[in-house]
């Protein structure tokens, strides 16, 4: 793994972490990093299944809800967390990295697309559609192809300090997708590492991640 700053804790954790308790805890570390209390850090989990709505959710578009349905306050509209998918929540203080959130949301979604590229996944951005995509055969058959989005970003910003993050698909059960409306995206799909044929452990993907992390903090001014 590259090294990490001193200023940033790098945390993974061994086993899922319920979403309540995980949004307690980045929120009160946000508050400590932003009062000058406490570290930086880069928090790497998986939750157990959960639906979440972010600021702009639309009741329309929870179609199932099997699962618990927790409102919270980053950006976007519905998504789902469970095993096999690696979460990212990430607090840093722009208050020292330069305040522009555009710029912050930029870098995080080239520093996973960076990741899934060394991992075989050519990934990129959609124009209007926040996340990560990729491409995969067209399920209606024949050799064409159609974007379906493998990550997503949901980003929250308080006294200039960062919440939230990304969530990359390795092994979920796609089907749990099923009972939301996606980023509200009705018409694009999902597709996960594990459906590509790419290495799914959390292990690698994290090793990945540390290695593209110094790129991603000098992106933009942000170290």
């Amino acid at each position: 793994m590259t090294a990490i700053p001193d200023e940033i804790e790098w945390r993974i954790a061994p086993s899922p972490v319920p979403y309540a308790e995980a949004l307690a805890q980045m929120e009160a570390r946000a508050a400590a990093v932003a009062a000058g209390d406490a570290r930086e850090q880069v928090w790497l989990l998986e939750h157990p299944p959960v639906y979440t709505g972010g600021t702009s959710a639309d009741p329309a578009e929870l179609l199932d809800p099997r699962f618990p349905v927790v409102q919270t306050g980053r950006g976007g509209r519905y998504t789902y967390h469970g095993p096999g998918q690696r979460i990212g929540y990430v607090v840093l203080d722009l208050n020292k990295r330069g305040r522009d959130v555009r710029r912050y949301v930029h870098a995080l979604e080239g520093w996973v697309i960076d990741t899934l590229g060394d991992l075989g996944i050519p990934a990129f951005r959609a124009d209007g559609r926040v996340g990560i995509w990729t491409h995969v055969p067209d399920p209606a058959g024949g050799s064409g192809v159609v974007e379906a989005k493998i990550g997503a970003i949901g980003v929250r910003v308080r006294r200039w300090v960062t919440l939230h993050g990304f969530s990359v698909n390795l092994a979920p059960n796609l089907a749990h997708f099923g009972g939301i409306v996606p980023c509200g995206l009705a018409e694009f799909g999902v597709t996960s590492a594990e459906r590509i044929g790419a290495p799914t452990d959390f292990a690698t993907f994290d090793a990945a991640l540390a290695c593209r992390f110094g790129a991603f903090l000098d992106t933009h001014s942000l170290g």
